[in-house]
């Protein structure tokens, strides 16, 4: 057994079952162990950014790690946007990746850098294996930091001839301890800031997104009129009917200030305290006023689940949650052609138990009020603002639950930047449906430009801002890609072919020209 098959024999035993690769040639080890090591499916992305895409929305719903294998330094670089999006997400991942032979990395050859320098900003744990007989205890030991709670980024850095070389045999996966528990202290403030009658938010993300967790924290608000509001960006979060559904914290800095405006104390459940994703000239960074006090009652590493329970157990609260939502879904959008009724329709078509991947970005922004009445579903969305996650995160999301549909809503500009993420899907006949909301333009920058009041743009400032000349022409493209698809220029197309699209075993992209 040489160190490749040994790394691989560890990851499976340790239950790593997935790989997303972009493999070169110091990988070709590791590559030939996967067909002499049985339990590991390898899933191929033509673009780093794919592969650690992907290994982030197979992780947000399998609830544990899958491996990437990426080609040395400019490899890692190419994915380390969407390494950074899971960092932000919560999500755990095991990079595997490449490097010159221990004893070649001395002669400089053009694709020699510093790995473990550009791993470390992303990831939670680095380590350069230095020799075969460490590679497998190596490779156990990333498992281990990747499933510490609430998720991890683990880098190892597998030199060409420590994959080669003879190994010693498996690496043991160090036991993962579980959540640790939350003070008595933070509990017991908690229940006597909600027993004040003040105004108060419980600012939610992570576990407290999901049941049961999600289940208690409805019981609190039962108890103490409490306003649940889920963090801007979440990596799970389980909604619809018959689920108690938070509210949304919005991107717009000036619609957040409004929502906290008159709140008098944020209490923290997996979240941080709420800020504006960027400066605005004459607008304050943080979202609460002054006079607001924020209190932790739970770390996103902590146990939320129990947290919540005891609390709502304190609080005496009644044992089911009153504001479940019970509305239905709004009906098919008639009518205008616009970003709404495109909304109702997506929300009331929404399959039982589907999964939501948002990077529709300003044409999204209707989406989460008028899916509370939809079907129970997950909403996955984009974490840590690097665009070009969405066909990556579908990708990832139905590779690990193939049996359920994945409905990517996906803004035109930043799929260009990993639209190879359909042929991945094509390839492993996914079920996911895309819409493309093909604005041609980037209008989330149209939105930017005016709040940081950079003035009126002209024509240059335009140019880089729109998405024209040439128009994108998305069902040519993923019917480059293997996937076949369909544009449409009203609501009664949209309605007929999304509906049958929800059907389509594999792959399918809509075009919505608006």
């Amino acid at each position: 057994m040489n160190g490749a098959e040994s790394l691989v024999a560890t990851l499976v035993r340790g239950g790593v079952e997935v790989c997303f690769a972009n493999p070169g040639t110091s990988e070709m080890h590791f590559v030939a162990a996967l067909d002499r090591v049985p339990g590991m499916r390898c899933v191929l992305g033509l673009f780093e950014g794919v592969v650690t895409g992907a290994a982030d929305g197979y992780a947000r719903m399998a609830d544990k790690p899958a491996a990437t294998l990426l080609h040395l330094g400019p490899g890692l670089s190419n994915g380390s946007a969407n390494i950074h999006n899971a960092r932000r997400a919560l999500s755990s991942m095991i990079n595997i990746v490449g490097d010159h032979a221990t004893y070649h990395r001395a002669c400089d050859a053009p694709l020699t850098s510093d790995i473990e320098g550009l791993a470390r900003p992303v990831s939670h744990w680095v380590k350069t294996s230095p020799s075969a007989k460490t590679v497998a205890q190596d490779g156990a030991d990333a498992i281990a930091v990747a499933r510490r709670p609430p998720g991890q980024i683990a880098t190892l850095i597998l030199p060409a001839d420590t994959a080669w070389e003879e190994a010693d045999g498996l690496g043991k996966v160090p036991e993962v301890k579980p959540p640790a528990p939350v003070s008595d202290a933070a509990i017991d403030e908690a229940a006597r800031i909600l027993r004040s009658g003040e105004p108060t938010v419980l600012l939610m993300t992570g576990q407290a997104l999901r049941d049961p967790a999600l289940f208690q924290a409805g019981r609190i608000a039962a108890a103490c009129s409490a306003r649940l509001v889920a963090q801007t960006s979440n990596g799970r979060w389980e909604r619809g009917r018959g689920r108690v559904n938070p509210e949304h914290l919005p991107y717009p800095v000036d619609e957040a200030l409004r929502s906290l405006a008159e709140v008098s104390h944020v209490i923290l459940v997996g979240a941080k305290s709420p800020v504006a994703f960027f400066a605005y000239p004459g607008k304050p960074s943080q979202l609460i006023s002054e006079d607001c006090q924020v209190h932790q009652l739970a770390r996103a590493d902590e146990d939320i689940t129990g947290a919540l329970t005891e609390l709502a157990n304190l609080l005496k609260a009644p044992p089911q949650p009153v504001i479940e939502q019970r509305t239905e879904a709004p009906g098919l959008g008639r009518g205008d052609f616009g970003v709404e009724n495109l909304s109702r329709t997506i929300a009331t078509l929404l399959p039982e138990q589907a999964i939501v991947v948002d990077e529709a970005l300003t044409s999204g922004r209707m989406m989460l009020g008028l899916t509370r009445g939809s079907a129970p579903h997950d909403w996955l969305q984009i974490c840590g603002g690097a665009i070009g996650i969405g066909m990556p995160l579908a990708a990832g999301a139905a590779v690990a639950c193939p049996d359920r549909r994945v409905v990517g809503l996906q803004a035109d500009g930043s799929a260009m930047y990993t639209v190879q993420g359909l042929w991945t899907q094509a390839r492993e006949n996914l079920n996911v449906t895309t819409v493309v909301f093909a604005n041609r333009s980037y209008q989330c920058l149209h939105t930017e430009l005016a709040a940081v009041r950079a003035g009126t743009p002209g024509t240059l400032a335009l140019d880089m801002l729109n998405l024209d000349r040439p128009d994108l022409d998305w069902v040519q493209l993923a019917a480059g890609m293997g996937v076949p698809g369909m544009a449409v220029d009203d609501m009664d197309a949209f309605n007929g072919v999304f509906a049958d699209a929800l059907t389509h075993r594999g792959p399918f992209l809509i075009q919505v020209n608006i």
